[in-house]
């Protein structure tokens, strides 16, 4: 398969302005670690100097081996105890509104990390009492009972990456599976929590897969959905099979609104986080102490 020439409309500007700067020298003070960074996320710049970011928990080495994923994977480092608190204190020097939380996954723990995750929350709740938390969660190997864990801590928004269609599952991500991720969006949904999810395009999948995909994730009772353009970390992930034109991302928005999702990001450069904080304020979702 001859490689797609990238088009203009992926082209970023370069932002490197002083929130920028700062966002990095406390991501670097508090030793906590971003998906941003370790994704190679085209938009860091962007939402750094926006002063919007997504903090990595768990460590930066995952268990699993997805095919799109730039994040280190092999044998993870001792869990952290102190990174909860070392996370809540970035939230609250960031001036943070709205946090993304995300992590590897830890297949190797009992749990899963989700005890960690449950603490992560509570600490940023009570550090940064105005601050809303999106959780990006893993799976935790269908083990419902560590799902349970994150969803009592309350977070505002849970949110969970079904990432390809059904068909590409076993080959971009052989550790999950296509069912196995849709019982954790109806998990979340349940709890009466806020719940998103989100795609990559560009990876051999088919349009129809993809409103086949968008079709059983609102049928979770999921709200929010994203689509953006998947790009090859390194020579060693998947090719890039096309590049999917913004027309096409347009149409993907116009479908996800039609079937019922109150909030659909859609574009090349969208990822899971982008400008979240922007669809916390369109979807009104309200911190517990506010909700009471």
């Amino acid at each position: 398969m001859s490689k797609p020439s990238k088009p203009a409309w992926l082209k970023t500007k370069l932002r490197n302005g002083p929130n920028f700067q700062d966002l990095k020298s406390i991501v670097s003070g508090n030793n906590v670690h971003t998906v941003c960074q370790e994704a190679m996320c085209p938009n860091i710049s962007e939402c750094w100097e926006r002063r919007a970011a997504s903090i990595m928990i768990l460590g930066d080495t995952c268990t699993r081996s997805c095919a799109f994923c730039a994040v280190k994977t092999g044998r993870p480092s001792a869990v952290d105890l102190d990174e909860p608190r070392r996370t809540a204190e970035a939230v609250k020097k960031m001036g943070l509104h709205h946090c993304v939380i995300t992590s590897v996954d830890r297949d190797e723990l009992t749990d899963g990390g989700a005890t960690i995750w449950a603490e992560t929350i509570r600490q940023i709740h009570a550090e940064v009492p105005g601050c809303t938390i999106e959780v990006l969660t893993p799976d935790f190997q269908g083990n419902s009972e560590s799902i349970q864990i994150v969803l009592d801590a309350k977070p505002e928004i849970m949110s969970h990456n079904m990432e390809t269609v059904e068909r590409l599952h076993r080959k971009i991500r052989p550790q999950a599976q296509y069912q196995r991720s849709l019982d954790v969006l109806r998990q979340s949904v349940a709890e009466g929590l806020q719940t998103k999810t989100s795609i990559m395009v560009g990876i051999g999948e088919t349009r129809e897969e993809v409103f086949a995909l968008m079709n059983d994730a609102r049928a979770t009772g999921c709200q929010i959905f994203s689509l953006g353009q998947y790009l090859q970390p390194t020579k060693q992930h998947e090719p890039v099979h096309r590049f999917v034109h913004p027309d096409e991302f347009a149409e993907y928005k116009a479908y996800g609104l039609k079937i019922g999702f109150s909030h659909v990001e859609s574009g090349p450069l969208v990822r899971s986080s982008y400008h979240a904080d922007e669809q916390v304020l369109n979807n009104k979702v309200l911190h517990p102490a506010e909700s009471a």
